[in-house]
């Protein structure tokens, strides 16, 4: 074992102090490419300890606040260049984010750099927000000043899940900062080790108490910090069943949520579409990146009956390139799925699949056929082909590396497919006809469309993020991101008072 891949264990932070949970009380991590491989222990948290992150992040939140929207846009930009600074410690959190999650290096790599971009990006929106909106007296009706101001709601709970828990954190974390607001931040405790150490750079470079980090059993801890009577703003993204339930306990409180809670993005490819090794190189790093482990990942492939065979000879070649194995080593470029719970669900679909005589293919290299075999989360990219509709991996979300290709014949039809959906996060849509493509794109029930592209490497974060119908409530990135979490506050006066 090098220096680099020790066994660790991480702590909490709780008011500016790092420290073991209140127990002592640790839980274990593995490498899902080796599941008999310790990677290191995180810190179980108590219900004390959560309600002491709450606290402290009470008590820090009027001095937060008076700071004001600029000085708080200086400090995320800080944190921005603290967070790259020691390219040395950057590989170290890459490698150990690597080792715990699955997910390739190059792309643990990308998002911790991306976190630091988020946090500029959000400290741009600070200007923006200290500027209020005023209104002299009105055309009609009684005559009034007015100026709305924008203020931060107090303390929020952050929840991120497993898959991409940094980016996640970026699309919220200096959101509420730059909104003044102070936080407690739940990471997943299926990856928590590389979070928390990059989460320990932030929270060193602000005042106690603004930034709390929680690691631990979300079953044992997690209503405490959305059900507490301090925390102002929940702001969710994980599965359905577990965002109902987290906007139950904030009803308690009238504690206001974001959800953001997946989905089963439709690809639409039109007649007029370039299809060429670029074009499906993209679509297999919208569906596989991050072995399909990801929100926005394309997750039905509809096709122009015109260019359906286009489709599938050009996309199974993409996909016959995949190398699967240890996403430390340098070739692979598809990891294994994060854990068990999620490895069986894909496996179940696909296994339904072929047991209903669908023509599925599973594609990709294995230069490890030993390691692949041999107990670890593996799956090779799986594709249906002229799925039936009925099946549950058209229905459902996979989150995993499966996807199923079906014909459409006209706009209406494939419209209509797209929508079937009780999910409504993302969608894209193939063509060269940018008229066309708006035409369609205000049919679709989704919170964001990507053109001739999918997923995150084709996402403008300028954009709000969010879904329709199940795929959750509000919007995270953005000026939108930000404004989520502020409360307007209206000020009233008699005409002449405010606005000379």
């Amino acid at each position: 074992m090098s220096n680099m891949d020790q066994i660790i264990t991480t702590e909490i932070v709780i008011n500016g102090e790092t420290r073991a949970a209140s127990g002592g009380a640790t839980y274990d991590l593995y490498n899902p490419a080796r599941p008999s491989e310790l990677v290191g222990h995180a810190a179980a948290a108590t219900k004390e300890d959560m309600n002491a992150a709450v606290e402290a992040a009470h008590a820090a939140f009027p001095a937060w606040a008076e700071l004001g929207y600029k000085a708080r846009a200086e400090k995320l930009r800080e944190i921005a260049k603290a967070l790259t600074a020691d390219e040395d410690d950057v590989k170290y959190r890459s490698r150990l984010f690597t080792r715990e999650h699955g997910k390739i290096a190059r792309e643990t790599l990308l998002e911790m750099s991306r976190l630091g971009d988020r946090f500029m990006q959000a400290a741009a929106y600070g200007e923006r927000m200290a500027i209020d909106e005023v209104m002299g007296p009105a055309e009609v009706g009684p005559q009034f000043d007015t100026v709305v101001m924008r203020q931060p709601r107090g303390v929020a709970a952050l929840i991120v899940p497993w898959n991409w828990p940094l980016s996640i954190l970026g699309a919220k974390l200096p959101q509420a900062l730059v909104a003044g607001n102070t936080v407690v931040v739940k990471p997943s405790e299926d990856s928590a080790m590389a979070p928390v150490l990059t989460l320990q750079i932030i929270a060193d470079l602000l005042p106690p108490g603004v930034i709390n980090i929680i690691t631990g059993d979300a079953k044992q801890i997690g209503d405490t910090l959305t059900g507490h009577p301090l925390v102002r703003m929940v702001n969710f993204t994980g599965s359905i069943g577990v965002g109902k339930h987290v906007m139950k306990v904030a009803a308690e409180n009238l504690t206001p949520v974001t959800l953001e809670l997946g989905g089963n993005d439709a690809a639409i490819v039109l007649e007029d579409a370039v299809l060429d090794e670029e074009a499906f190189n993209k679509m297999y790093w919208g569906a596989f990146g991050s072995s399909g482990q990801i929100c926005m990942a394309m997750k039905r492939l509809y096709v122009h009956e015109s260019r359906y065979d286009d489709v599938v000879d050009g996309f199974t070649a993409a996909c016959e390139r995949a190398v699967i194995g240890d996403g430390l080593l340098p070739e692979t470029t598809m990891g294994p799925v994060n854990n068990a719970r999620q490895f069986k669900v894909v496996t179940d679909m696909i296994a339904e699949a072929r047991a209903k005589g669908a023509d599925l293919k599973e594609c990709g290299q294995v230069p490890d056929e030993e390691l692949y075999s041999g107990g670890g989360y593996f799956q090779r990219p799986a594709l249906v082909y002229d799925a039936d509709p009925a099946l549950s991996m058209v229905k459902n979300e996979q989150f995993g590396p499966c996807l199923p290709i079906m014909k459409f014949s006209t706009e209406d039809e494939a419209i209509t497919a797209a929508n079937d959906s009780i999910f409504g996060l993302c969608s894209s849509i193939w063509s060269q006809d940018s008229e066309r493509v708006m035409r369609l794109a205000r049919r679709l029930e989704v919170g964001y469309t990507y053109v001739n592209g999918h997923g995150p490497m084709a996402q403008d974060g300028r954009g709000p993020f969010g879904g329709f119908k199940q795929s959750g409530i509000g919007r995270n990135l953005g000026y939108d991101g930000v404004l989520a979490f502020a409360e307007p506050h209206s000020v009233s006066a008699p005409a002449g008072f405010l606005v000379e």
